[in-house]
């Protein structure tokens, strides 16, 4: 895992702009939000999904380079003053802090849209066929769009100082969260050659993942330490947002994240070896401190 983070870490250094190139200011912004931090959870899904379906890891790096754009860009724009406003991530100043708003909504707006200028390079850079290339593009369109991650955090800012039932918030969760998780773990399995059986279990895997992330997550913000997260905790609670731990206590929280996980290797059950990156990633989000 961590020879896969660092390249892709090479890998976003390389697909974004210089911060030598004009606007300065704004590449400088994109870069300082996207390199150097993170777990890189979605672009591993996207690798390892491809290698389980027997692909090569290397016809993921725009996928990767992309879903890491698409994913900075909304952590930018969640740290507003007028979404969650906070002042920490990643244990630095959050982007808005160091370059000040309207630089802070336009690198996340330059992110999203050089993310799919990169997924537009995939026949020409990796020799990706265009269906393909078409197919991933719709995949990280529909995980982030109205019906993906916008419409989750949508549905989450709205529901602020409410209380949710168990349908409501899952639909959250899996929106705001999931969405992007599918897109990466799809794509991936797109760009590795899945049939649709393959892709069916992906799919199945991808969500059940996403809700166990987002569970443990909302875990960790009642029960982690600032300098553990890199992030503000107990950030739901000041927000007056539903979590599960809210809904249904700790206890079950964490039981329902653990069959979360039972699920995703259920999945599994089919494909080789190949998958086994796959398999410790769901082990290792229920089992993480930041």
């Amino acid at each position: 895992m961590k020879q896969l983070v660092a390249e892709v870490e090479a890998i976003l250094d390389q697909a974004l702009p210089s911060a030598k190139v004009m606007p300065s200011v704004l590449h400088e912004s994109m870069r300082y939000s996207t390199l150097g931090g993170g777990k890189r959870l979605r672009a591993l899904l996207a690798m390892a999904a491809c290698a389980a379906v027997g692909g090569e890891i290397r016809s993921t790096s725009s996928l990767v380079a992309a879903i890491e754009m698409v994913h900075a860009y909304s952590l930018i724009h969640d740290d507003l003053p007028c979404m969650d406003d906070d002042d920490l991530r990643r244990g630095k100043p959050t982007n808005h802090i160091v370059y000040g708003e309207a630089i802070a909504v336009l690198a996340g707006d330059a992110l999203l849209t050089e993310a799919f200028a990169e997924l537009a390079k995939m026949p020409d850079k990796y020799g990706i066929s265009y269906e393909t290339t078409v197919r991933v593009i719709l995949e990280l369109a529909h995980g982030a769009g109205s019906q993906g991650m916008v419409g989750g955090q949508v549905m989450d800012i709205s529901s602020q100082d409410q209380e949710l039932d168990a349908d409501t918030l899952r639909y959250i969760h899996e929106h705001k969260t999931g969405a992007l998780f599918k897109a990466a773990l799809r794509g991936g399995a797109l760009l590795g050659g899945a049939d649709e059986e393959q892709l069916r279990q992906i799919t199945r895997y991808a969500e059940n993942f996403g809700l166990a992330f987002q569970i443990t997550d909302d875990i960790l913000d009642e029960t982690g330490k600032v300098e553990q997260l890199g992030k503000a905790v107990q950030t739901d609670q000041r927000l007056g947002k539903q979590t599960y731990p809210r809904l249904y206590g700790l206890e079950k929280s964490q039981q329902m994240a653990k069959r979360c996980v039972e699920e995703c290797l259920e999945a599994l059950e089919g494909f080789s070896p190949e998958a086994g990156l796959l398999r410790e990633l769901a082990t290792f989000i229920i089992q993480r401190d930041h």
